[in-house]
Order: C-alpha cells, then sequence, then structure tokens
C-alpha cells in the first residue's frame, strides 16, 4: 500500500463497515463515519510506520479494489507474540468475487514465510459471512470472546486462529 492508496483504502474500509455492520454497530456510528478522517489516519499509519504492521492491496485494472493489514499479534495494546490479521476489506461491490480470498492468501502467505505459525484475527460474533469467510480459508474459533464497545453498545468479538505451516 502507498500513500496514493489510502483514499481508496479509506473508501473501502467505510463502505465495508457499512455494508457489513450494519445490524451489529449502532445505525449513528456508521452514518458518522468519514472518509476523509479515515484516509488521514490511514496515510498517517503508514508515514509513521509501526514495526511489523504490513498494508496489502489488491487492484483490478490499476483500481485498488481491496485491502488487508496484519502484524504483531496484541493483547489490548501490548504485543502478544504471534501474527494477527488486524483488517481484511473488500470493495462491497466486489464481494464474492475472490478478492477476499487472494488478500487472506497473501497475507497468510507472508507471515508463514516470516517464520510465524499460528495467525489470529478478531471478528464481531454476529458477522456470519465474515465467519464463513474465515473459516472457509482455514480459520478456526478458539473460545476466547470479548467485547468491542461502539457508542456506548457493547458488540462482541470472537477470536480465530488458523494454524500456520512453512
Amino acid at each position: 500500500m502507498t500513500l496514493e492508496d489510502c483514499d481508496r483504502v479509506a473508501e473501502i474500509r467505510v463502505g465495508g463497515w457499512r455494508s457489513a455492520y450494519r445490524g451489529l454497530i449502532p445505525q449513528p456510528y456508521l452514518d458518522s463515519m468519514s472518509v476523509r478522517e479515515d484516509a488521514e489516519r490511514r496515510r498517517t499509519r503508514l508515514l509513521e510506520g509501526s514495526a511489523g504492521v504490513v498494508n496489502v492491496v489488491a487492484e483490478r485494472d490499476g483500481e485498488v479494489i481491496g485491502w488487508a493489514c496484519h502484524g504483531p499479534y496484541r493483547d489490548g495494546e501490548v504485543p502478544a507474540g504471534g501474527v494477527e490479521l488486524y483488517a481484511i476489506y473488500v470493495d462491497p461491490q466486489r464481494y464474492g468475487a475472490g478478492v477476499g480470498r487472494q488478500l487472506i492468501e497473501e497475507s497468510v502467505r507472508r507471515c508463514t514465510a516470516a517464520g510465524h505459525t499460528r495467525m489470529y484475527l478478531w471478528v464481531l460474533e454476529g458477522n456470519a459471512r465474515a465467519r464463513r469467510f474465515y473459516e472457509r480459508s482455514g480459520f478456526r474459533p478458539d473460545g476466547a470472546a470479548e467485547p468491542f464497545e461502539v457508542d456506548g453498545v457493547q458488540v462482541p468479538e470472537v477470536r480465530y486462529v488458523k494454524e500456520l505451516s512453512g
């Protein structure tokens, strides 16, 4: 991902939240999300460069159509060993076209090549579509759960794990 990709990645991320989390996250929160502010956050994070964090984009015909980000596993905000898929979003108009599969396969490939043996991710408990996607990609829930607070509403998340092999 480059600085030039940040605007499009923000459009995809905000569109992804509004599409995937409708009915799971309070609608006023989704409505208030700003593509401009999200793009600025992406640029700042990219310029600051967090150790071990990798941003990958999927492009088709020169247009960014998906984004994934992975890095050191966090326990809260404290690195805890292992690797975590922080985010994966695809342009909602491209759902079902294999873009997400390609992004997750690339993240897994990079993490495996880097010597990681396990990859984690967190997903909203009620996000059945994403959970099916992760399960088809070889991830399994490991029993860990925690609330994610949005606008004062507790939204449960569950943790998934995938064993990586060299």
